[in-house]
Order: C-alpha cells, then sequence, then structure tokens
C-alpha cells in the first residue's frame, strides 16, 4: 500500500499525492487509452465518412461531413479543460478522476450506438457532438493520472508506453470497418472496448481525493478554464501553438483520407477498405516501434524537443507522399512514415507537456487546455477543406492541396516546438 502525503490541489482544498502508482496502473491506462483512441479515432478517419456518404450521398458528402467534425470538435474544445477543471475540484469519496473516467467512457459508448443507428444527417451531428464532450472529458482526467502519479524522471518512459494505444487503435479501426458490413456495428465495437478499458482503468486507479471542499465555481473559474498567460508561461505557449499545428495535419487533414482514395482512384467497398487495412497496419507496427522507441531515448538522453521535432517531420514527409501518390500503393506505404512520426511526436510530447505545465494544482485543467489541440484542428480544418479541394487545378488537384497544406503546418510545429527554453 502506498503512503499518501498533502499536495495542493485547485482553489483552498488539499489532495493527496501518491508516492508511486499500483502496478497495473501503466497497462490499465495504456489499455484506457487504446479504447478511447479507437472509440474517437474510428469515426473520426473512417467511419464518419462512410455514414455521411451513406445519408447525403457523394455530392454533399465534403460539405456534410466537415459540418460533423466542425461542430462536434467545437464540443471537443469546451468540454475537454473544463472536465479537466472540474476533476481537479471534484470530492468524490471515489477519487478526483475516477467518476469522470467511467461516466465519460459510458455516456460516449451510448452516443455512439446513437450515430450508428441514425437516419439523418442531423441525428449523426447531435450524437457526435454528445460522444466528443463524453469521451474528452474522460480521457482528460485519465491524462490527468500521468502527472498525479509519476515523477517527471520516467513519464517519457510511461508517455511511450501509453501512446502504444494509438497504432493499435488505428489498426483495430480499420479491422473493425473491413470486418462488419453494419454502421451500427461499426459504432458499438468501438464504443463497448472503450468503456471495458474504462472499468478497467478505474479498478487499477489509487485515485486522489480532496479532503476539502473547493471554492466556489463562479463565471470567472469557468471562463479561466479555456486559457492560460502566454506571458507568464511562454513555453506552454509555444507548446500549444506548435502541437497545433502539427494536429492540424496529422489528424484534421487526415480526415479526408476516405474521400481522397474514392474521388482520386475510384475505390470503393472492399478495395476501399482493403487500401485503408494496409496502409494502418504498416502505421500501426511504425508507430509501436516509435511510440516506445522515442519515449525510452527521451528519458535515457535527458531531451525532448529533438523527438516532438522529428516526429512532426516524419508526419509531414508521409503527409507529402499521399499528396503526390499516383496510385494507392504510395497512400499505403506513407501509412508507417506518418504513424512512425504521430506515434512518437505524441508520447513525447506528453511528457514534455507535463513539464511545462503553468500550474501544479490545475493539471487537468491545463492539460485539458492543451487537449483542446486535439480537437480545434478538426474544428478548422472542415471549414477550410472544401474551398480548398475546390481550388484544385488539371495541373494540382484539390485533395493534394489540403495534404500540402498540413504537411507545411507540420514543419511549423517542429520550428515552434524549439522555441521553448525551459526543457531542453
Amino acid at each position: 500500500m502506498t503512503q499518501d502525503t498533502p499536495l495542493e490541489a485547485s482553489g483552498t482544498a488539499t489532495a493527496t499525492a501518491l508516492a508511486r502508482p499500483r502496478k497495473l496502473f501503466t497497462p490499465s491506462l495504456a489499455l484506457f487509452n487504446f479504447g478511447a483512441a479507437v472509440a474517437v479515432l474510428t469515426p473520426v478517419r473512417l467511419t464518419l465518412a462512410l455514414k455521411v456518404q451513406e445519408l447525403v450521398g457523394n455530392q454533399d458528402k465534403a460539405a456534410a461531413l466537415g459540418l460533423v467534425t466542425a461542430v462536434g470538435a467545437v464540443f471537443a474544445i469546451i468540454c475537454s479543460p473544463l472536465a479537466g477543471r472540474l476533476s481537479d475540484r471534484t470530492t468524490s469519496r471515489f477519487g478526483m478522476r475516477r467518476p469522470w473516467i467511467i461516466g465519460g467512457a459510458t455516456g460516449g459508448a451510448v452516443c455512439l450506438l446513437v450515430i450508428g443507428a441514425a437516419d439523418s444527417l442531423w441525428m449523426v451531428v447531435l450524437g457526435w457532438c454528445l460522444a466528443e464532450v463524453f469521451i474528452n472529458s474522460a480521457t482528460a482526467a485519465a491524462t490527468a493520472t500521468v502527472a498525479d502519479q509519476v515523477p517527471p524522471e520516467g513519464r517519457g518512459r510511461v508517455s511511450g508506453i501509453v501512446g502504444l494505444g494509438l497504432p493499435a487503435a488505428v489498426l483495430t479501426g480499420s479491422v473493425i470497418v473491413n470486418a462488419f458490413a453494419s454502421s451500427v456495428t461499426r459504432f458499438v465495437v468501438p464504443g463497448a472496448l472503450m468503456l471495458v478499458f474504462a472499468v478497467l482503468l478505474i479498478l487499477n486507479l489509487s485515485d486522489r481525493r480532496l479532503h476539502e471542499r473547493p471554492a466556489k465555481f463562479d463565471l470567472k473559474e469557468f471562463a479561466s478554464s479555456f486559457v492560460f498567460n502566454p506571458r507568464r508561461n511562454p513555453d506552454f505557449g509555444w507548446l500549444w501553438i506548435g502541437r497545433f499545428a502539427v494536429m492540424f495535419g496529422s489528424s484534421g487533414v487526415q480526415t479526408y483520407q476516405v474521400y481522397l482514395l474514392t474521388d482520386r482512384f475510384g475505390l470503393s467497398g472492399s478495395a476501399l477498405t482493403g487500401v485503408i487495412v494496409m496502409a494502418n497496419t504498416g502505421a500501426a507496427i511504425a508507430m509501436i516501434v516509435s511510440s516506445y522507441l522515442m519515449g525510452m531515448l527521451s528519458d535515457r538522453l535527458r531531451r525532448r524537443k529533438p523527438f516532438v521535432a522529428a516526429g512532426s517531420v516524419f508526419i509531414a514527409l508521409g503527409l507529402a507522399m499521399i499528396a503526390f501518390a499516383p496510385d494507392p500503393t504510395l497512400v499505403i506505404a506513407a501509412g508507417p512514415v506518418v504513424g512512425f512520426g504521430a506515434a512518437g511526436f505524441l508520447a513525447v510530447d506528453l511528457a514534455l507537456a507535463t513539464q511545462v505545465l503553468p500550474d501544479r494544482g490545475d493539471t487537468a485543467k491545463d492539460l485539458g487546455v492543451l487537449v483542446i489541440t486535439n480537437g480545434l484542428p478538426q474544428s478548422v480544418v472542415p471549414v477550410i477543406a472544401p474551398a480548398v479541394i475546390a481550388m484544385g487545378t488539371a495541373s494540382i488537384s484539390g485533395y493534394s492541396l489540403l495534404y500540402v497544406m498540413g504537411a507545411v503546418s507540420a514543419i511549423l510545429g517542429a520550428v515552434c516546438v524549439y522555441r521553448i527554453k525551459g526543457v531542453r
């Protein structure tokens, strides 16, 4: 059993901090990260595009998908830091993080079921907005447990292990789409996986508890959940901007890969899902190698920035390959390149983030502000993507322009990382 020690939390309340996590904490967190990633990435990368196309047809699919993902991302932007702040202030006898993890996973699974059964675009929009709220609330609380329980010198290793869930999720999502023809099943299975692993995590989490009720949560507290002072915390500011730029390319632009394959190469049915499975299989293998390797090397060399920047460059290279792919083979080959960069970036980026947090008492809130960089690109890209695609000419297609834009953005993210001064 671990010994509890007092630690200042948000407001005037006092929380306990564990000297070390339980033995199964790290694998349980990795599995939950995997489940949550399957629940989010499978719709974002695959099933939402297919569902929207099924409901509205080919002519309006790009704009309709943009509507669904953009509105949903707005809800993700709002709820991630807000849920983090509320998690920091939760006085439940079950702990600060547990209620948010299990509640968010349960609500998210139900919403995915609603989307799968939807017979109108507006039902999909509503279901995805609520799914973003629940799932991002759960992940905001789960992410905060790394800073709660793992000392800085071990966070690269833990982040690398947790990051293994992302490549497994990418591959699992494509397998689910290929294995099941039913739209409902394609949404229900990811939600069920997330819920099972949420239960496993809360059973293996020695959660922090607040001993005193925090100060009243007023409008000022609410507004401060979404902001930080970049003048006082320039390192966190550069991290935020750089992460947004990288996620703009790696997640926002990638949303349109299904439509690139269908419109540029005429793929559909098993041919479409077959290419996606092959690309994602290569990506998953590369991500597994990159996530653990970069996390371990980052801890051993005591450096974060070179690994984060290198991940950004690999993402840019892979996006450029997709932009000018003359056939599906190069798209498949680009999968491992993007995957290697994305996993390496995310594994070390989380470790870097925990070392530049503005306020140790508001860990989940500050990480929630950082998580905005996951949702905001998915809101911005769908707004501008249809216009960018429409700008395509005989010499360069609209999808090429979109992916080049993502590659340039990823390179800018690497540049921003080197503006951080407090971490090597």
